[in-house]
């Protein structure tokens, strides 16, 4: 292994124009495939085809009309829904949304269909007609209609009466992957259209194809807005650790290759950038610098021994080809252990990274060392100042040894402890920060109207027809009401509210008669004279099947979060279980309930990812040190980090969501690293020159340091610049990244030495001259 490492170092300088060729030609090549990669706007890509809950509601939207909506949330400067100028407004929005692209439904409390009847005639129609020749008696009794009625109020009306809502169904084609996007800007200019029409109204949109446009627009904002300032960063500590400036553009141009390679390859093989994946280029950008710095600080190191250029390149090369080999290769592994998520759009992350760092480390030792043998660079004086801090910082270690190992370890026992106090919750309404409208607008309509969070319940009667038997009537109009009790429950949609109502209307609107039918015939009577009234796009589909042997009933909550819809949901189930005959048992559904549950089957799925990671780096380790038990002591100060920053979490933040909890596996190959680089030249000085172990941990601090130092620095403030994302779950993530690598770094400063030296004579050395992956350098004094 030794003769190949001097041979490479030896054959990448003599055949530099050739490898500098052909990595351009790769690296074009492959970036080709950028223009294939399209963005994906739906809430829906963060679950997989096998998730049980996505299962149920695909079965439900088989059954009843499948639509997401748009809710445009009205609001009036006077205060007041049931004025003439309101109205008028809500008419022509209602009128207006059915022109937007796949509109199916509009629903609005101006065209809600009102029943009464004349003698023996039953009467359907829209509650508000020609708004602006309304008198005030009219304008009274619609206001009193409106809010009696149980469909609407605190759905499209709250009982303040400040508010309403217009909420439009949009059957998306399965086609169009751009289609939430285009409705979106449809609804978006719409709602100028209205807002300049009638002066003093603001509208507020929210609803799934908002959810949807906001997850669209995230990795767009994240692309444009971080990545500037990544780069500004890394720019700034390269030169300011390199002291070159050619260096420090030959790290760029590395950098620059391996992501526009991530991404290019990702485009030929089909994937599609998502708010998860648009993270890519950053996370590859951060994680493609670390192979550059340790080839070209020591080839530094090499010039200032008196090497020349190319020997310097071909020495430092001999001395990094292993481990950057071995560093690349655990953080592959991390990467692509996120295959084991249940979320789809993690496998694309860990994929596009994978490949990203897998491209930058061939550039690093084929395109970088072959144009550091061209490009002139100077050395500076001040890198060897620097290496003498560091091993004075080696030496404090080395006599502080037990006091320092006490600490730490009492520092790990007390941030783990942490990961007590962590709650499994997400909030989808709060992915995004408030620059979005879709926040602003949502948290308006739970605060004002209604809720964006649903539980849907498919309640089968076991026979066609079955919906109309008095006896199910009754079973589906308790539980409604057992949900209308219940504290964060702000809207029921039941059918039968409307059989209520038309009981009552055909009883010449006594409200002594609004109650369900006794006869089985009577009830199916009604819905079938109701449903014969209704105007084209206001049929009951979405609520009743096809056989009308189920119904579909509906639970708005309030301002709650998916551990409570997810408690709500199976508060609910139980209750059918306790209470409803066995063909009614159901389980709740709706994209708010498989939001509930993602975050638990993520860390379910993580669990099982972070063992196979931990096995197969813990293997690797123990292969590359030539030593079992040398590749388990360097375990400790690379699991440490991972619980140190959960715990962290857990005193400060409390709730672990859907990207925190892909955490531990991902960031598991990226912390051991400085462990390998900081273990391959303390073995180094071990075999090579018989030195004790004190004196083999100052030369690790003073050759290998400055770039762990360094690649730290640049690591976290990568992955920092994302925590500044507007997008909840890209900044949660790399917030705790951060957090993982600072932690890294104090382990592998001052925990590791200290117990390579408190275990100095147990830990087996391989004699001089032994067939050893790593050497000596020549730098050793």
């Amino acid at each position: 292994m030794r003769r190949f490492e001097a041979w490479f170092g030896l054959w990448v300088v003599r055949r530099r124009w050739w490898l500098l060729a052909a990595s351009l030609v790769v690296a074009c090549l492959s970036a080709a495939g950028i223009m294939r990669l399209e963005f994906i706007n739906d809430s829906r890509m963060y679950f997989s085809e096998e998730n049980p809950q996505l299962q149920a509601l695909e079965m439900l939207e088989n059954t009843y009309t499948k639509y997401e909506n748009v809710l445009f949330v009205v609001e009036p400067k006077s205060g007041t829904v049931f004025e003439r100028h309101t109205l008028s407004a809500v008419e022509e929005l209602t009128r207006q949304a059915w022109k937007l692209p796949y509109s199916s439904k509009v629903s609005s409390i101006t065209n809600f269909q009102h029943t009464w009847t004349d003698g023996d005639e039953l009467i359907v129609e829209d509650l508000v007609r020609e708004a602006s020749l309304l008198n005030d008696a009219e304008l009274a009794a619609i206001r009193r209609i409106a809010l009696a009625e149980p469909l609407l109020v605190d759905s499209l009306i709250p009982a303040r009466a400040h508010v309403t809502g217009v909420n439009v169904n949009i059957i998306k084609p399965h086609d169009d992957a751009d289609a939430s996007r285009r409705v979106a800007l449809a609804a978006r200019a719409l709602a100028r259209q209205i807002e300049a029409a009638y002066p003093g109204i603001t509208l507020h949109l929210t609803g799934g194809i908002m959810v949807d446009n906001a997850f669209g627009e995230a990795p767009r904002r994240d692309m444009t807005t971080l990545m500037p300032l990544v780069l500004l960063i890394f720019f700034t500590v390269m030169l300011a650790s390199l002291r070159s400036l050619p260096a420090t553009l030959a790290t760029f141009a590395v950098v620059f290759m391996a992501m526009l390679t991530g991404m290019g390859l990702a485009g030929w093989l089909g994937m599609h950038i998502t708010p998860a994946s648009a993270n890519a280029p950053i996370i590859i950008l951060t994680l493609a610098v670390a192979d550059s710095i340790h080839i070209l600080v020591t080839m530094l190191q090499q010039m200032r021994l008196g090497r020349n250029q190319k020997e310097a390149v071909a020495e430092s090369v001999r001395i990094n080809l292993q481990p950057v080999f071995v560093t690349s290769l655990t953080t592959v592994i991390g990467f692509l252990t996120m295959n084991f998520s249940d979320a789809p759009p993690f496998h694309d992350l860990g994929n596009i990274v994978a490949m990203g760092v897998t491209a930058a480390f061939f550039y690093s030792v084929f395109f970088l060392p072959a144009l550091a043998a061209l490009v002139p660079i100077r050395v500076s004086t001040v890198s060897e100042k620097r290496a003498g801090r560091f091993a004075d910082l080696g030496r404090f270690v080395v006599a502080r040894r037990t006091p320092l190992f006490r600490w730490l370890l009492l520092l790990m026992v007390v941030m783990t402890a942490g990961m007590s106090r962590i709650e499994l919750d997400d909030d989808f309404v709060r992915y995004f920060d408030h620059s979005y409208d879709f926040r602003r607008a949502s948290e308006f309509s739970i605060a004002n109207l209604t809720g964006v969070y649903i539980i849907d319940y498919s309640l089968e009667s076991g026979e066609s027809g079955g919906i109309n038997e008095p006896a199910y009537l009754a079973k589906v109009d308790e539980f409604a009401r057992w949900f209308r009790s219940q504290d964060k429950v702000r809207h029921v949609y039941s059918i039968t509210d409307i059989v209520k109502r038309l009981n009552r209307s055909m009883h010449g609107d006594d409200d002594t008669w609004y109650r369900l039918p006794e006869q089985r015939d009577l009830a199916a009577q009604y819905l079938l004279l109701y449903e014969m009234s209704l105007p084209f796009g206001l049929d009951l589909n979405d609520r009743i099947n096809v056989d009308k042997s189920a119904t579909r009933l509906t639970v708005t909550l309030g301002d709650t979060t998916t551990r409570q819809v997810r408690e709500m949901e199976e508060l609910g189930r139980h209750w059918l279980e306790e209470n409803a005959p066995p063909v009614m048992h159901s389980y709740g559904s709706g994209l708010s309930v498989i939001f509930s549950h993602i975050s638990k089957r993520n860390i379910e799925s993580m669990l099982t990812a972070s063992v196979v990671a931990l096995l197969l780096i813990s293997a690797i380790l123990a292969l590359v040190l030539r030593s079992f038990k040398l590749g388990l002591v360097s375990l400790l100060p690379n699991l440490a980090p991972a619980f140190m920053a959960f715990g962290l979490w857990g005193y400060t933040v409390g709730q672990v969501g859907l990207a925190v909890s892909v955490m531990m596996a991902m960031t598991m190959g990226i912390v051991v690293d400085d462990t390998v680089h900081f273990l391959s030249k303390y073995r180094r000085a071990l075999r090579e020159h018989g030195t004790s172990a004190p004196e083999a941990v100052v030369y690790a601090f003073k050759t290998v340091g400055a770039p762990i130092l360094v690649t730290t620095l640049i690591l976290a403030a990568g992955f920092t610049v994302l925590a500044f994302s507007g997008f909840q779950i890209n900044a949660n993530m790399g917030a705790m990244t951060a957090i993982t690598i600072v932690f890294a770094l104090i382990m592998d400063f001052f925990f590791l030495p200290a117990l390579l030296v408190m275990l100095e004579g147990r830990l087996p050395v391989e004699k001089a001259g032994s067939n050893s992956p790593v050497r000596a350098a020549k730098e050793v004094p």
